[in-house]
């Protein structure tokens, strides 16, 4: 019976996943869903991208936390439209969930929309909330085994984020090892090995960002 009622839940929930993307892709906004562990930079990736954007793409976020605004109020701070999901325990966001937060923010203004799921490795890898991206942010201080421990979230993460990598040497991260652990389920997921503190390897990951947002603005229009 759990089982039965788990696959009606996740039915439920990816039919309203499809309803979003069909909005995001009728206002042409590309949207990246965000999963981390607490603490491993996913709104230093935010903030580190914002920083670096050409002029004229603009941004926004949903920002999805079991409490408080804190990371809200910081990205409001830099002009960007934000709207914040409180799930009050739940350790992941949804696609009603985020159904209900695209009505706070001017769609018709942006090309990226970021969500930034709730720190959780586990959860959020099933929830599909319509994004057209899934990037996945790892940390050194985490260690270099967690492809190998949490393979469901790496195997559909479209990127992979190491952030701290000027922690790389100090902390003795394996990468190869972590790299064999994300090609044990994910063949394909580019790595960025970046900082978002010092800004060492961000614009490889941005240039790759707006390689698909171009794309995706490409087939928007093609297929009109």
């Amino acid at each position: 019976m759990r089982l039965k009622v788990e696959k009606q839940i996740l039915s439920a929930n990816d039919a309203v996943a499809m309803q979003n993307r069909a909005r995001l892709d009728a206002t042409q906004v590309l949207a990246i869903n965000v999963m981390a562990s607490p603490g491993a930079g996913k709104t230093s990736l935010i903030l580190a991208t914002a920083d670096r954007l050409p002029h004229g793409i603009r941004m926004a976020v949903i920002e999805g936390d079991l409490a408080s605004r804190i990371d809200a109020d910081l990205i409001a701070t830099r002009g960007i439209p934000v709207t914040q999901i409180n799930t009050g325990g739940t350790c992941h966001l949804d696609a009603p969930m985020i159904r209900a937060a695209l009505d706070q923010l001017p769609l018709e203004n942006v090309h990226l929309l970021f969500i930034e799921n709730v720190g959780n490795l586990v959860c959020p890898a099933e929830f599909e909330l319509g994004a057209h991206l899934a990037i996945v942010v790892a940390s050194t201080p985490e260690g270099h085994d967690k492809p190998y421990k949490y393979p469901g979230m790496f195997a559909r993460a479209d990127a992979v984020i190491l952030n701290k990598a000027d922690l790389l040497d100090v902390l003795g991260f394996d990468m190869a090892y972590f790299e064999r652990g994300l090609r044990m389920v994910n063949p394909a997921a580019p790595i960025f090995a970046l900082s978002c503190r010092t800004g060492q390897g961000v614009e490889d990951w941005l240039a790759w960002l707006l390689r698909r947002l171009n794309h995706d603005e490409d087939s928007t229009a093609a297929s009109a």
